[in-house]
């Protein structure tokens, strides 16, 4: 008897978190990258010529930079550019003469940890 009940409270039990969970929906990986087409993009002849930099890989036997979410080593090509240049924060491509840097972080500029610390004090 005291099986059959608790069984019974298992199956109650179930029953009810299983509306709860699917009310829910997908939850969101927040260890997922940013979605490129869900990604704010320049509009007009800039959208075409810049892809979005995402990730930089270096290694001591090889560099590569994900670009648009394609994998990119040291002088592929990306969209008609070759990439000639991976440093720790950016990447240039070259496209025809024109040479164009992303930037991993574009919105924010690196300071000499003097000028930081003395921006800090002023405050």
């Amino acid at each position: 008897m005291a099986q059959r009940l608790s069984v019974r409270l298992m199956l109650l039990a179930v029953l009810g978190v299983c509306p709860a969970a699917h009310a829910q929906g997908a939850l969101a990986d927040p260890t997922r990258p940013p979605s490129v087409a869900s990604a704010a993009q320049p509009s007009g002849d800039a959208a075409a010529a810049s892809g979005r930099l995402q990730s930089i890989l270096i290694s001591a036997t090889r560099k590569l930079a994900v670009i648009d979410g394609m994998t990119v080593p040291l002088g592929g090509k990306v969209d008609g550019a070759t990439l000639i240049a991976i440093d720790e924060t950016e990447v240039k491509l070259k496209r025809g003469e024109a040479i164009e840097t992303l930037k991993l972080y574009p919105n924010i500029e690196r300071q000499p940890v003097e000028a930081a610390a003395n921006k800090k004090e002023s405050r």
